[in-house]
């Protein structure tokens, strides 16, 4: 479906966060390709909004990443990515299934890399545009349990980082930023079986309000983005700790996990 707006492509539009991008930039008059796996909740989502297209996808297959990549390719008028779709695991590297960790580097990593590379060549070329990767407040550090999670989020945080230097340096005007969310109200963790109870309520951020710092931070040419000052003073404690003092955070945050696991 070809439109005269503006485009955006959402990934992971089909829930929580992306169906939140979705449906703001609706609002915002922008046209919407909306991408996921769910097809029957992604064409629900683009009924409800009107001037949208699904294209299920799962990005962790070869192919049908590259035929989202040759949808953007085509879209002449794609003026927004946002490279929101992920999961996360719980439990020891070594202990639970590798395919899992490999979906999850494809996805957070490989997708983003090619997705991004797809939608930067016109952008560039066009003069105009601008690329959000979802990235997490975990990508600034690491923990039991969580490992590729963190990794896949600091590398996103890195490739971020570069993309922006790149762009500067060919003295480019398209955008890119980092969105660095905490809990985040949704499905995410559900998916993983995690209770949320085991998180103090004033922790959790609303999908909404995550969105609304984003397009802000855009709006201002902001490279990284936390939503909710509790995050922001977090992520600047960690980043001025010692290995030392990181690590021994981080083994009693896991104890204390493993515990109230097992009540």
């Amino acid at each position: 479906m070809e439109t005269s707006k503006p485009l955006a492509l959402v990934t992971g539009a089909s829930s929580g966060i992306g169906a939140t991008f979705a449906r703001r930039l609706a609002n915002d008059g922008y046209g919407l390709i909306l991408v996921a796996r769910r097809r029957d909740r992604l064409e629900a989502l683009a009924r409800e909004l009107g001037d949208a297209e699904a294209l299920p996808a799962d990005l962790t297959s070869d192919q049908q990443l590259r035929s989202v990549e040759d949808r953007i390719a085509r879209a002449a008028n794609l003026e927004l990515l946002v490279n929101n779709a992920g999961f996360g695991t719980i439990g020891r590297f070594f202990e639970v299934p590798v395919d899992g960790q490999d979906q999850m580097h494809r996805l957070h990593v490989l997708a983003t890399v090619r997705l991004s590379h797809a939608a930067l060549r016109g952008m560039v070329a066009r003069g105009k545009g601008a690329v959000i990767n979802v990235s997490s407040v975990a990508g600034f550090g690491q923990s039991p349990g969580n490992v590729s999670y963190c990794a896949t989020k600091a590398w996103m945080n890195s490739f971020t980082e570069g993309l922006h230097l790149d762009l500067k340096r060919a003295g480019s005007p398209v955008k890119v930023q980092c969105l660095c969310p905490g809990f985040t109200l949704s499905e995410f963790h559900d998916v993983i079986h995690m209770d949320r109870r085991r998180v103090p309520g004033w922790l959790w951020t609303k999908a909404e309000d995550v969105v609304d710092a984003s397009l802000a931070g855009l709006a201002h040419d902001r490279l990284f983005v936390i939503p909710g000052l509790f995050y922001k003073l977090l992520v600047r404690f960690q980043n001025s700790m010692p290995l030392w003092a990181r690590t021994a955070l981080a083994m009693r945050y896991s104890k204390r996990e493993e515990r109230l696991a097992a009540r």
